[in-house]
């Protein structure tokens, strides 16, 4: 990772990319003291502890073409204007980001739906597929829901980690269909580098963080018992000692994958970021204990369509701050990327 010497100057802890050196960000900075600088607390303290009120849910069921279902949850204001957003791994809607996101974009005059991947929303889903980080199979389908009825105008993506690469490789990818109402989408600590991430999961620090996603994946997948062993052809579901393993055991046969060598290699936003046509914007902390270097992209491997935004400090989907709002700042960064719209 990056020294603080060679990506910190005196005034502020954001920065965006030029070329291959880090330079000082036209926007207004992050700031971050005290505690504020330990990427883990960053990442654990808005976890256990972030309230956000004034988002009430209205909850939508869709049923796939493959007889399963994908839930959404609605905040709606009768705008013209709608922002889908994608949460990160064993997410839902009522995490911190994902609330603290809705309510920052609603007040900005967008109206909002999160998208729950498949078994997310507090139900198994009804085949032994479940969601991965390449899933940009079902978010078309959902892109085609929402706007379906004729009432938007304007559709952002806002994705934050795993959802946030799911967002960067549906904007880059070959794809003839995307709809006009798209304007463009915001990654907030996407791990464009699923391999690198795996390997930062795998460090002794980043333990306890393996070890939650690892419980609740595997708990998914025994939920479904005799739908994922027809599947993968097994008498007993094996018990994965990390991602990595879950992948290559779960995620990667369940979906069409040689393995998680290839899941990874397809799956990954970074070959895609090159190829972006819509107005999008990557923030990313160098602190966040999830990303590897290789998460980092720089100017000259991305399209010119894309904005990097880096701080020092941050953590993984957090950027916290004292703010009278409640907002965060990358949720303030990402409405005022919205309003150039």
């Amino acid at each position: 990772m990056p020294s603080e010497s060679s990506h910190l100057n005196d005034q502020s802890d954001s920065q965006s990319v030029d070329g291959t050196n880090a330079q000082p960000s036209a926007c207004a900075g992050y700031q971050a003291s005290g505690l504020y600088r330990s990427g883990h607390f960053q990442t654990v303290f808005p976890t256990l502890l972030r309230r956000v009120t004034g988002v009430s849910w209205q909850r939508e069921r869709i049923t796939t073409a493959d007889q399963d279902f994908i839930d959404l949850d609605w905040l709606s204001g009768g705008h013209s204007r709608l922002v889908l957003l994608c949460h990160g791994l064993e997410g839902d809607s009522d995490t911190h980001y994902m609330k603290g996101m809705a309510r920052a974009v609603s007040a900005a005059g967008w109206d909002v739906v999160g998208y729950h991947f498949r078994g997310c929303s507090g139900e198994p889903n009804l085949l032994a597929r479940a969601y991965h980080s390449g899933a940009t199979d079902d978010l078309a389908k959902v892109i085609d829901h929402v706007l379906s009825g004729g009432q938007y105008q304007q559709l952002a993506l806002v994705g934050f980690s795993l959802g946030g690469n799911l967002v960067l490789k549906y904007l880059g990818e070959p794809n003839n269909n995307r709809p006009p109402q798209l304007c463009g989408g915001v990654a907030i600590s996407p791990p464009c580098d699923l391999s690198g991430c795996c390997d930062r999961l795998d460090e002794a620090q980043n333990w306890i963080y393996q070890q939650r996603f690892l419980l609740s994946l595997q708990g998914k997948m025994n939920a479904k018992g005799e739908i994922v062993r027809r599947a993968l052809g097994v008498d007993q579901l094996p018990k994965c000692r990390s991602v990595r393993e879950f992948d290559h055991r779960f995620t990667a046969p369940l979906h069409g994958f040689d393995g998680a060598t290839d899941y990874y290699q397809q799956s990954s936003s970074k070959q895609f970021l090159g190829e972006i046509t819509h107005p999008a914007l990557l923030i990313s902390a160098w602190d966040d204990p999830f990303l590897s270097p290789s998460c980092f992209p720089e100017k000259g491997q991305v399209s010119d369509q894309l904005q990097l935004k880096y701080s020092q400090h941050g953590g993984h989907v957090s950027f916290m701050q004292r703010d009278s709002s409640g907002d965060y700042w990358a949720e303030q960064r990402c409405v005022e990327f919205l309003a150039a719209f």
